[in-house]
């Protein structure tokens, strides 16, 4: 039976081929040709998510979120680089090591590290997106969206004993969503100071790794293991809140002061000044500055035919930069015509004064600033002034001061609670930025008129534009924080030629509730100009207690 159902198989099999081809041929020839329908064509709007996700399985992120810029210029710029990028990012990438494997070396008996081979690869990263966001500081903040899946050829050689241990990185794919803000902006090139960067959501890794040509990511539970702890370990260093700040320029060239202080001063007395005179007297004051301070000096009151005048008159002088400012004082004899003649002038630097510490300083008026004077020249008098550095609740901490309050007494220091400090004198600092979309009927000369207490201070005028930039800064010192007070905005423009059209124009105004201010310590932020169309004013207001 099986001898026979083996030779009706062959024989099946032998006349079957030739029967299909047959009628295969048959078919092929004499059968007609069905009508093709033209395909249908249909706008992707109409199409339905699944339809969608079929054409386009990754969709671009400036596809599905506006505010994202598509930028391939980068991408072609990053591709023609990346030959030149990956040569200098691994020589950063080796000199950074090197210091890192010389700490194991001797230890473990760990004979030597170094990189066998070390390349990112032919392929660079990709910037799906950028954002750009716009804020109320001196700075630029992008966020953009990287993608890369290399090709690198990455390989560590470990001499442990008379073993090679070879360590390969391969198949990388990386995938994360950085922030990258420059600031603050100054006015030296580049145009910023540092460039900090952080991570606004855990990034995602994944590679592969060979030791001595086997892979050990393969290995059960491994693979999950080392992304989640890589995820955590970057994120416990540059996920947000967290930074990365890489300094660009010196601080110290670039770094624009802010206050840290008040200066007290007491001009007490003088004596024995010269006589300038025809009567045989002087009519002496004093002018009160510090240096790298580019507000007007401080004056006292002229004391008439006096050589030797008492003035204890006292002044609050801002201070910026206690290690490199000095206090120049200057004697003026006062002339009722002509220019008025100068008695003689001292310096003291800021840095002989401990912060709190009363001081009073007996000092040799000299002509100028040449501390080589002769000392056989006649003598033109003595000034006497008692100087206490205070510096601000805030910065306190900088100069070792007390970690509480304090209350300065002339007899010498005291104390107060912190919960006292707000009742305490301090700084109001009212710096106006700019204005956006102000427009005149006449003309547009903008400048910005600051009211306070009575007190009006001026912008420089911008000619010629809706979209003025003054960023001037305006100081008030208080005796007491102006929690119930306004300070009045009002933005002008007046024709700078002459002609009788010469009236000036208001564009707006504002008024800022200092209540918020006092208990924040700043406020920066844009305002809608009342009477204005469209006009907003940018403002930054501070306090600082001392």
């Amino acid at each position: 039976m099986e001898l026979l159902s083996s030779l009706f198989g062959i024989i099946g099999f032998a006349v079957g081929i030739p029967i299909g081809l047959f009628v295969g041929f048959f078919l092929f020839v004499y059968s007609e040709t069905k009508h093709v329908k033209d395909p249908v064509v249909r706008p992707i709007s109409e199409l339905g998510p699944n339809a969608l996700e079929e054409l386009l399985p990754e969709i671009p992120l400036w596809v599905k979120t506006p505010d994202y810029e598509r930028i391939d210029w980068l991408n072609k710029f990053l591709l023609d680089m990346w030959p030149f990028l990956d040569t200098a990012i691994c020589k950063i990438i080796r000199s950074t090591a090197q210091p890192i494997f010389a700490e194991y070396i001797g230890k473990y008996q760990i004979k030597a590290i170094e990189f066998d081979k070390l390349s990112l690869g032919t392929l660079p990263p990709t910037v799906c997106g950028i954002k750009v966001l716009e804020t109320n500081e001196k700075e630029l903040v992008m966020e953009q969206v990287i993608k890369w899946a290399g090709n690198p050829n990455i390989v560590l050689s470990l001499y442990v004993s008379s073993l090679k241990i070879s360590v390969q990185l391969v198949d990388v794919q990386v995938f994360a969503t950085p922030r990258i803000t420059l600031r603050p902006l100054v006015p030296t090139f580049p145009c910023f100071a540092n460039i900090v960067v952080s991570l606004l959501e855990k990034p995602h890794v994944d590679f592969g790794m060979r030791v001595s040509g086997g892979d050990i990511m393969s290995i059960p539970g491994l693979y999950r293991f080392v992304q989640d702890t890589i995820k955590k370990q970057v994120a416990n260093l540059y996920l947000w809140p967290r930074t990365l700040e890489i300094p660009i320029l010196d601080e110290s060239t670039v770094e624009i002061k802010k206050p840290v202080g008040i200066l007290h001063v007491n001009v007490v007395r003088a004596h024995k000044l010269l006589k300038m005179d025809l009567l045989g007297t002087s009519d002496p004051y004093v002018k009160l500055s510090l240096t790298g301070d580019k507000l007007p000096a401080k004056k006292t009151t002229v004391k008439r035919k006096n050589l030797n005048p008492v003035w204890n008159e006292k002044f609050k002088i801002v201070v910026k930069d206690p290690q490199s400012q000095v206090l120049q004082l200057q004697v003026y004899d006062w002339d009722k015509v002509g220019g008025h003649d100068k008695l003689g002038m001292q310096l003291v630097p800021l840095k002989l004064l401990k912060p709190y510490e009363n001081k009073e300083f007996t000092l040799d008026l000299l002509k100028d600033t040449n501390l080589n004077e002769t000392p056989n020249k006649k003598p033109r008098g003595k000034i006497v002034v008692d100087l206490t550095f205070v510096p601000f609740k805030e910065d306190s901490s900088k100069f070792g001061g007390p970690s509480e309050g304090y209350s300065r007494k002339e007899s010498g220091i005291g104390y107060v609670s912190d919960d006292e400090v707000q009742d305490r004198a301090g700084l109001l600092s009212v710096v106006i930025l700019e204005a956006e979309e102000v427009e005149g009927e006449h003309h547009n000369n903008p400048f910005a008129v600051l009211t306070f207490r009575g007190e009006k201070k001026k912008t420089k005028t911008m000619k010629k534009t809706r979209h003025p930039r003054w960023n001037e800064e305006f100081q008030f010192m208080l005796e007491e924080p102006p929690q119930h007070e306004k300070i009045h905005i009002e933005v002008l423009s007046r024709r700078k030629n002459f002609s009788f059209l010469s009236k000036q124009e208001t564009l707006g105004h504002v008024e800022i509730n200092l209540r918020d201010v006092v208990h924040n310590g700043r406020i920066n932020d844009k305002y809608n100009l009342i009477n204005s169309r469209n006009g907003v004013i940018h403002v930054d207001v501070r306090w600082k207690v001392v």
